[in-house]
């Protein structure tokens, strides 16, 4: 942890992470990463504790925080278990999120105080088949009749699509391409047409849910719309500029987790009648996955820092994003060189870091896309 950054508000978070994720996550990651079983009564356990609703306000039964107090959570829970950082970043900063900062009054009346504690669980809808890194590229239709969308399509690799009460998804109801073409609705589990798929069989974060969405001809109420019609695209965009400094933080999480266990192993493991971390390529590696690690917090922290303060963040989480998470694959590489064999089983940790860590380089804008982001706006400072 950065002490520039920690205060005591900060230091009572993360203490009171740190002791949930000792007592109710560590004792379980492996039985349920081998199972592939997402554990949704921890999630009300956590909704309880309020961390599912961080940036939420208080008179929507929220916590009232900001994105430092948001980012310490994650890198708390994520050190312990990737897969429980994504959903709670998946339920925070997607779903809760966008009804938080588009919906309406009676909208958010309506869905936060329920998503706030995990009373209802949330999912985001914006990847398809065929438009992942082409978010603009949607084939989900609505075509408006009356008072009623009728909505066709799918969505794919969705975080809570089967166990989800909830649903904010991107549809298009106007021409493919067109920015102002797409319209973001809330979606209710249960209503006629609207169905999840089965759960897909993942390499990594095996514990957080992933399945497909499917609507066939679902009716969707004009009053079930974020914002104005035509909106969502641009709502999607501005909200992934707060979502990159989710995985950031998640990247940070896992980096940490791997880091932590390679420099115990280093100090408990004896070849030729010395610790392994007393040989210098063993110290010297240790020393460069905590350098990046510590860079990789202040990339993300200063992300935060502008988020909070209102300040436009588009590169900032940008580099975040791309930092951390390549960070995460480097450092969770090597922490699984470093305990040589026992890397490669399942009876140390670093396996499972490796494993999880793959997909903060994909989720929410792959590598290429943060460099993207990076370059166009980069490419505004040229006079």
């Amino acid at each position: 942890m950065l002490q520039i950054y920690e205060n005591e508000q900060l230091a009572l978070v993360r203490q009171s992470v740190k002791e949930f994720a000792k007592t109710y996550i560590k004792p379980h990651i492996m039985d349920w990463d081998e199972r592939q079983h997402f554990p949704v009564e921890l999630f009300k356990q956590l909704g309880e504790y309020g961390f599912m609703g961080i940036l939420v306000p208080e008179e929507f039964g929220g916590s009232g925080l900001g994105y430092q107090e948001y980012i310490t959570v994650l890198d708390e829970i994520s050190k312990v278990c990737g897969s429980i950082g994504l959903s709670v970043a998946a339920h925070n900063s997607l779903c809760t999120n966008h009804i938080l900062s588009f919906a309406s009054q009676e909208q958010k009346q309506k869905y936060l105080p329920k998503l706030a504690t995990a009373e209802w669980l949330g999912a985001w809808g914006l990847t398809e088949t065929e438009s992942g890194s082409d978010a603009g590229g949607l084939s989900t239709t609505g075509v408006l009749e009356g008072d009623y969308y009728i909505v066709n399509g799918s969505k794919t690799f969705i975080t809570h699509a089967i166990s989800s009460d909830v649903a904010v998804v991107m549809v298009r109801t106007g021409e493919k391409g067109d920015k102002k073409g797409v319209t973001a609705f809330i979606v209710e589990k249960g209503m006629p047409g609207f169905s999840a798929g089965q759960k897909i069989d993942k390499l990594g974060m095996r514990a957080s849910e992933t399945a497909s969405l499917f609507f066939d001809n679902c009716k969707l109420h004009k009053d079930q719309v974020i914002g104005n019609p035509g909106e969502g695209f641009v709502q999607a965009l501005k909200l992934l500029d707060g979502g990159r400094i989710s995985i950031a933080a998640l990247s940070l999480g896992i980096a940490r987790g791997a880091y932590e266990c390679a420099l115990s192993y280093a100090h408990q493991r004896k070849q030729f009648n010395r610790k392994i971390f007393d040989f210098q390529s063993i110290a010297f590696t240790l020393a460069d996955m905590a350098t990046k690690i510590e860079a990789s917090e202040l990339l993300v922290r200063q992300a935060g820092q502008l988020k909070d303060d209102g300040i436009t963040m588009t590169k900032q989480s940008a580099m975040a994003k791309l930092f951390a998470s390549e960070t995460a694959v480097e450092v969770s590489n090597e922490s699984v060189q470093i305990h040589g064999g026992y890397g490669f089983t399942k009876d140390f940790p670093a396996e499972k870091y490796f494993r999880d860590a793959k997909l903060c380089t994909i989720g929410e804008g792959t590598s290429a896309i943060q460099r993207m982001v990076i370059s166009r706006e980069i490419g505004k400072d040229v006079k």
